[in-house]
């Protein structure tokens, strides 16, 4: 369940992110769609805390630096990322695609980091963003590694939407897919999330959940190199596994 007050304040940041310009109480509330009054007790609220500024009267409201501090302290007590992101570097230089660090949140797949490629025409998806558990490969990786019934459990009720003609619609098809996926220890979306975007991914364990890394990119090029991407992917999940056993 959704709390509102909180979608709002979210919400109010993504705008920010998304003009990177200063903003007034009337363009903010059209931009939230929401009450003056509502977005007036919001910002009211984040300005008193030293999360917003008005660069000058009636100039308009502007995050301070205070919300970047305060990401940068949380991202630096990030265990996991802290641990394997070395790792991750490495994978991410070798292939020069992107990147992409999940785990399930719920029916979907969470993007928790991201590295992306330096080529011009490239995958980049945001970390945070939430991606439909059928059509993903880092999805198809995690779930390889859990029992047939708790995957059937998952599929409960859960829609397939198809979105390419290679998407997968079926929980029976999908558990035939996932017994490859335990053959060779690497799962892989070719097409079936977006005409435009292939991917593969292997998962790892740490503290008693399931998580997965995986290379992704546009799909003429992914497939043209395809059997260049398993051997620097395996190398990286055993490397991080062995890491983490030490930490």
């Amino acid at each position: 369940m959704e709390v509102k007050l909180v979608a709002r304040t979210l919400d109010l940041l993504e705008v920010f992110a998304r003009e990177r310009r200063a903003m007034s109480l009337t363009e903010l509330a059209r931009l939230l769609d929401v009450p003056m009054s509502s977005c007036l007790g919001l910002i009211r609220t984040l300005s008193q805390r030293g999360y917003l500024y008005e660069l000058r009267k009636r100039g308009g409201y502007y995050p301070t630096k205070r919300l970047l501090s305060v990401a940068v302290q949380i991202d630096s007590g990030d265990s996991l990322v802290n641990v394997i992101g070395e790792h991750l570097q490495d994978l991410q230089q070798q292939v020069d695609e992107t990147v992409v660090l999940g785990k399930l949140q719920g029916s979907q797949v969470l993007y928790l980091h991201v590295l992306h490629s330096s080529q011009p025409i490239r995958y980049s998806p945001e970390v945070g963003e939430l991606r439909p558990l059928h059509a993903n490969s880092i999805g198809k990786a995690i779930l390889a590694q859990l029992a047939e019934i708790e995957v059937l459990k998952r599929f409960e009720g859960l829609e397939m939407p198809c979105f390419t003609d290679r998407t997968i619609t079926s929980a029976q098809d999908y558990l035939a897919a996932l017994a490859q996926v335990c053959k060779r220890g690497w799962s892989e979306n070719i097409g079936e999330s977006s005409n435009d975007l292939a991917a593969l991914s292997s998962a790892f364990s740490f503290a008693g959940e399931w998580y997965a890394v995986s290379i992704a990119g546009p799909l003429p090029r992914m497939t043209q190199c395809w059997n260049k991407f398993p051997p620097p992917l395996m190398k990286c999940i055993k490397s991080i596994t062995a890491d983490l056993a030490l930490d």
